[in-house]
């Protein structure tokens, strides 16, 4: 039998305990097709990147399978049938994770990388000693594009644009021609 990762989406309107029965309901389609479920995790209403059939927040849950492929078509079948499911993704993996998933793992696992420095830590930015001194920049050549125009002055010198014709000058095309 193949090992599979799944992890399925429901509705934010739907309440853990009915997350619970229809994980509880897709390990029985699994079971009762010759197939097991490994380990399943809760991990509680999430919010999505953007909108699902009109969901802003969903429940995840992941489910670590072991069982044939028709046991996992038979469930996403009836996952694509089911109203509360909004998404699900079955991936085929050589092994499964014994420990806690990424999303389950405690803050003190996350605790083992460095971190980021905040404002409170960082040196003044006030004069940059480690870059060398700008100057007064005479030393560069006037820009050519900038030099030949005329001082902008006052903005109310500027000719009005024209305005647009009256839509009542216009012949309408769907107009029968006048008789004489």
């Amino acid at each position: 039998m193949a090992l599979y990762e799944h992890i399925f989406m429901v509705r934010q309107d739907a309440s853990s305990s009915q997350v619970e029965a229809l994980t509880d309901q897709f390990k029985t389609v699994l079971t009762e097709n010759g197939g097991s479920v490994a380990k399943a995790e809760y991990w509680g209403i999430k919010s999505l990147t953007y909108r699902i059939r009109k969901n802003r927040k969903a429940h995840y849950s992941l489910l670590n399978i072991d069982a044939p492929s028709a046991a996992v078509v038979e469930m996403e079948r009836q996952m694509r049938i089911n109203e509360d499911i909004i998404r699900f993704l079955t991936i085929k993996v050589e092994e499964h994770e014994e420990e806690p998933s990424a999303m389950m793992r405690s803050r003190s696992h996350r605790d083992d990388r460095p971190r980021r420095k905040f404002d409170d830590d960082r040196p003044p930015r006030g004069d940059r000693d480690d870059r060398p001194p700008r100057g007064d920049r005479d030393d560069r050549p006037p820009r050519g594009d900038r030099d030949d125009r005329p001082p902008r002055g006052d903005r109310d010198d500027r000719p009005a644009r024209a305005a647009a014709p009256a839509a009542e000058n216009k012949p309408a095309a769907d107009a029968a021609p006048a008789e004489e």
